[in-house]
C-alpha cells in the first residue's frame, strides 16, 4: 500500500536527486533481482543512461526460479542488456553452515562475480537496489557491499520503500506493488544447515501458496514442519476449507510432514529475531 502523505513535490525532488546521481556515471551495471527496488533503479538508470546500462542477475538454488523468469521478461520488454551469472553459494561451507553472517558471506562471494561480468561489458561501476528502509533491518550483506564499493543510488538519494513504490507507479512499472522477495535461505533458521533439498522444498511449497493467490507469503522451514506466514488479512482466506485442504496437500507433496500457520502473520525479516 502506498503512503498517502508522500507529496508530489517531495517525490519530484527525490526523483531529480536520483537522476542527478545516475547522471554522474558514464555507465552502470545493476545487480538485478527483479524485485520492486532493483526494477525501479534499473528502469530509471536505463532512462537516464540508455544503452550504457546493463542488468546482471544471479541464479542458483538459493534464488526463486520465478523471480529469474520475471527478471528476464522485464529486461526483454525494455530491450535492456541482461546478463545471467551463476553464483555458487552452495559450494561455500561457511555459507551453508548458515551463521548470522550468511548474507555477508553470500554478498562477498557474489559481488565480485557481478563486477567481473560488468567489466566484460566495459562497465566498472556496479549498483544494487538497497533503500533507506533496508538500513533498519539486520543486513550484514550491506557491509560486504560497502567493502567492495558497490553503489547504492537509492540510499544516496534518500529513497524509502514507499517512495520507490509511488515513483514506480508514476512511471507505470508493473513492479510498483510487487510483494517483497528475498533469497530462499532466509526461510531457514540460523544454525540449520542449508541444503539444496531444503531449498527445493521451500520453493515448491511457497509456489503452491503463490499459485493460490497468496502473493505475500513465506514458508519458514523447520525441518519437517512448514510454518506458513501470510498477511493477517489473508487468514480467513487461507483457512477456507477448500484452500486449506489444497495447501496442506501441496505442502506435504513438497516433502513436509507437518503444516502450521503463524498467527502473528507475515513479518519481513522475521528470522532475524
Amino acid at each position: 500500500m502506498i503512503n498517502k502523505t508522500i507529496t508530489s513535490n517531495n517525490l519530484k525532488e527525490i526523483k531529480e536527486r536520483l537522476i542527478s546521481i545516475l547522471k554522474s556515471y558514464n555507465s552502470l551495471a545493476i545487480a538485478f533481482s527483479g524485485g520492486a527496488d532493483s526494477s525501479f533503479l534499473l528502469a530509471l538508470a536505463h532512462q537516464v543512461l540508455g544503452k550504457k546500462v546493463i542488468a546482471i542477475t544471479a541464479i542458483s538454488p538459493v534464488h526463486p526460479a520465478r523471480e529469474t523468469e520475471f527478471a528476464k521478461k522485464f529486461t526483454k520488454k525494455r530491450k535492456i542488456k541482461h546478463e545471467i551469472v551463476q553464483s555458487d553459494e552452495m559450494s561455500i561451507s561457511e555459507y551453508t553452515a548458515n551463521t548470522r553472517n550468511r548474507c555477508y558471506i553470500c554478498k562477498k562471494n557474489l559481488f565480485p562475480k557481478l563486477l567481473e561480468c560488468a567489466l566484460k561489458s566495459g562497465i566498472k561501476d556496479l549498483a544494487h537496489g538497497a533503500n533507506m528502509d533496508d538500513l533498519k533491518d539486520f543486513r550484514p550483506g550491506f557491509v560486504a557491499a560497502s567493502e567492495l564499493k558497490i553503489a547504492a543510488p537509492l540510499i544516496d538519494a534518500g529513497l524509502s520503500k514507499q517512495e520507490i513504490r509511488r515513483l514506480s507507479k508514476n512511471i507505470n512499472l508493473e513492479t510498483w506493488n510487487k510483494p517483497a522477495m528475498a533469497c530462499l535461505a532466509t526461510r531457514i533458521p540460523y544454525g540449520a544447515t542449508i541444503t539444496i533439498a531444503s531449498l527445493k522444498k521451500i520453493e515448491e511449497a511457497e509456489n503452491a501458496l503463490i499459485d493460490l493467490g497468496f502473493s505475500t507469503c513465506r514458508i519458514r522451514h523447520h525441518d519437517n514442519l512448514a510454518r506458513i506466514e501470510v498477511l493477517p488479512k489473508d487468514f480467513k482466506k487461507i483457512l477456507n476449507k477448500e484452500n486449506k485442504e489444497a495447501i496442506i496437500k501441496k505442502i506435504k507433496e513438497a516433502g513436509y510432514l507437518y503444516v502450521a500457520m503463524d498467527i502473528e502473520g507475515y513479518f519481513q525479516g522475521s528470522m532475524n529475531r
